[in-house]
Formats: structure tokens, sequence, C-alpha cells
């Protein structure tokens, strides 16, 4: 449950537009930032969901430049979890 009291998740489509998508330096940067949270999160791409804070789980997915993906949380910080991984890939990681 999360704060308000509903069993809901929180997400967020973003399409990633860095040169090279959520390959090794990104996605590391990604899961260091999903590990700050206490909430599950996953990234979603197709019909694929795996844990954000799993580097395998995100390498797996193959998500590359123009790719659109979904950040899901679920837990007490699941909305601060979802914006902040979502401004990470909206700012391109500070490249």
């Amino acid at each position: 449950m999360n704060r308000e009291g509903n069993c809901s998740m929180y997400s967020k489509e973003v399409t990633l537009q860095n040169q090279v998508g959520l390959h090794a330096r990104p996605a590391t940067f990604f899961i260091q930032k999903a590990n700050e949270f206490k909430s599950s999160i996953w990234v979603e791409k197709e019909d694929r969901k795996v844990n954000a804070k799993s580097l395998l789980g995100i390498l797996s997915l193959g998500i590359t430049r123009g790719t659109a993906i979904t950040i899901i949380a679920d837990g007490l910080d699941e909305k601060e979890a979802v914006d902040a991984l979502y401004e990470l890939i909206d700012t391109n990681f500070s490249e």
C-alpha cells in the first residue's frame, strides 16, 4: 500500500534518447539510482518486465536509443523513485 492507502503502483513511460541506450555505463547509473529507493521497481519494454535493480535484467531487455520503456514502482517512495529514474533518462544520463 502506498501513503494514500491504495494498492496502486506509480509508472511513467519514457523514450531513451542518449547515444547508446541502456547499455553498460548508463545501465549502471540507472541501477545505482534505483537502489537508492525502498520501493520495488521494474522496467517494462513491450511485453517484458524486469527488476530495475538488476544489471542482468536491464541489459537483457536490449534497450537502444529511441526505445520507449515504462518505469514502474510499488512502495512508500514509488513516486520519487519513478520520477528520479525518469529524470535520469530524460537528461540523457547527463551526457
